[in-house]
C-alpha cells in the first residue's frame, strides 16, 4: 500500500479573508503552490491529504489522525518561533515530517540568532547590532552605511527604500518606524555593497549539496532593496539569472552549504549570500522553509533556471526525508 502524506501549510487566502493585510500574509501560500506540491507528491504514486495550518493539524492530531510522512511549509502566525510550531507538534506526536526541526526553524527565523550561529561557525557574516528599543539606537556602533530590517520577518516584510541608512538620523527614523509596525527588535548590520546571490540546497548533514545559484538583480526602476514590493512584482522589478561559474560562485556556493550545514537545515534551504566592497562573499540569512510557488519563488525558479522539472524538486525533498527518517517507500 502506498504512504500517505499529510500537508501542512498556512493558506494566505484564509488570512486575508479573515481580515489580515496583504502584507501582514505576505509569508503565507497561495493555493497554486498546495496544488502543485500535491500533485508532485501524488506523481511519486503517493497519497496526499491537505491538513492545513497548525491549528488544523492540532485537531487532527488530537482525534488520532497521523500520516506515514508530512510534507511542511507551515510558517505559522505569531512570534519568533511561529515556524516551530508545526514541526514541534509532530515530533510531539512522533509523525515524521520534511524540512528542518524546531530548533532550526526557531533559530533562522531570528536573524540576530542565525547570525550569532554562523559567526561562531567562522563563517563571514556583517557586523550586526539588535536594536530592541529606542534607547538602543544611539549605542549602535556600527561603521555606515547600514541596513534595518526587523529581525524575524521574511519575504522582504519592513524592507524599502529607506532601509539602506547612511547616518544616525536616518538610522533613528527607521527603528523606530520598524519597532512600532513589527512590535520586535531591529536588526541593523553594516551594509554590503557587492551582488546579491541566494544559494538552494537539497538534502541534509553530508548528504547536502548545491542545485545552484541565482543572482538578484533590482532593474533600475526598482526601490534601491529587495523588498516585500519587489518579490511580490519581482517579474517587473528583478531580474533573476544563473550566477556566472568562476571563483566568485565557488566561493558564494561554498558559503551557502557551509551555512546550511552549520545552522543544521534539512532536505532543503535557500541561503541569501551578498558580497563586501572587495568581492568576499558573506552570509545574509538563510531560509529553512523557502518559498515553493511553482513560478513565482527563488528555488523553484533555480530548478528551472537549471532544466529540474518541478515534480522532480519536490520528488528530491521527499526523497531526502524519506531517507532520513527511515520512512520505507511502501507500507
Amino acid at each position: 500500500m502506498s504512504i500517505v502524506v499529510g500537508l501542512t501549510y498556512d493558506l494566505r487566502d484564509d488570512y486575508i479573508a479573515a481580515g489580515m493585510s496583504e502584507e501582514d500574509a505576505g509569508e503565507f501560500d497561495a493555493i497554486e503552490t498546495i496544488d502543485a506540491i500535491a500533485g508532485a507528491i501524488q506523481a511519486m504514486g503517493f497519497k496526499t491529504d491537505r491538513i492545513g495550518n497548525g491549528l488544523a493539524l492540532t485537531k487532527r492530531l488530537v482525534a488520532g489522525d497521523r500520516w506515514d510522512l508530512v510534507f511542511n511549509i507551515a510558517e505559522g502566525v505569531r512570534g519568533r518561533s511561529r515556524e516551530a510550531q508545526v514541526p514541534a507538534l509532530l515530533e510531539l506526536f512522533d509523525v515524521p515530517y520534511t524540512m528542518s526541526d524546531p530548533l532550526v526553524c526557531a533559530a533562522t527565523l531570528d536573524k540576530d540568532v542565525a547570525k550569532r550561529l554562523i559567526r561562531d561557525a567562522g563563517l563571514p557574516t556583517p557586523a550586526f547590532a539588535v536594536v530592541e528599543r529606542e534607547s538602543d539606537i544611539t549605542k549602535t556602533a556600527l561603521n555606515y552605511p547600514l541596513f534595518a530590517k526587523p529581525v524575524a520577518e521574511g519575504t522582504g516584510k519592513g524592507i524599502d527604500n529607506r532601509s539602506r541608512i547612511d547616518s544616525p538620523k536616518e538610522l533613528a527614523i527607521v527603528c523606530a518606524d520598524l519597532l512600532e509596525r513589527f512590535a520586535q527588535p531591529v536588526l541593523v548590520e553594516e551594509f554590503l555593497p557587492g551582488r546579491e546571490y541566494t544559494v538552494s540546497v537539497l538534502g541534509t548533514a553530508d548528504d547536502a549539496w548545491v542545485l545552484g545559484t541565482i543572482e538578484v538583480a533590482l532593474k533600475e526602476a526598482a526601490a534601491p532593496a529587495y523588498s516585500f514590493e519587489s518579490k511580490k512584482h519581482y517579474d517587473k522589478l528583478v531580474n533573476y539569472t544563473l550566477a556566472e561559474k568562476g571563483p566568485t560562485l565557488d566561493e558564494v556556493e561554498a558559503l551557502g552549504l557551509a551555512c546550511a550545514k552549520a545552522l543544521q537545515c534539512r532536505d532543503t534551504s535557500r541561503v541569501d549570500v551578498r558580497l563586501d566592497a572587495h568581492g568576499g562573499a558573506s552570509f545574509i540569512e538563510v531560509n529553512p522553509l523557502p518559498g515553493l510557488h511553482p513560478i513565482d519563488s527563488d528555488l523553484p525558479i533555480t530548478a528551472r533556471l537549471l532544466g529540474m522539472p518541478y515534480n522532480k524538486l519536490i520528488a528530491t525533498i521527499v526523497e531526502s526525508a524519506l531517507k532520513r527518517t527511515g520512512v520505507s517507500h511502501e507500507k
